[in-house]
């Protein structure tokens, strides 16, 4: 399945609207922070494409860490519901969702 990943990601934030999903990640070789509210993503170092069904997290990225954040995201001051979550303890919370 492809982009299977960043699917299962924003189907979470669609099932959990009141949270923000900041993923950071090693796409390439290169670190890129990406935010996903709502079923969507978005990279927050480089540019995200018009197109939806390009993926902003291939599943081919290192996902280093994953932080809730309660919604609405500011990223002055962000309000953490958890911080540092490795992908494996990410994969529980997707799974208590049903995604």
């Amino acid at each position: 399945m492809q982009n299977f990943i960043s699917k299962r990601l924003e189907q979470y934030t669609t099932k959990r609207p009141q949270e923000v999903l900041v993923v950071t990640v090693e796409i390439a070789g290169e670190q890129d922070k990406i935010v996903i509210f709502k079923g969507f993503s978005s990279s927050l170092m480089r540019s995200t494409a018009f197109d939806p069904d390009v993926p902003v997290l291939p599943d081919e990225a290192n996902i280093e860490s994953i932080d809730r954040v309660a919604s609405p995201y500011n990223p002055q001051t962000p309000r953490y519901i958890q911080q540092g979550l490795s992908w494996s303890a990410m994969q529980v919370l997707l799974t208590e969702v049903g995604v």
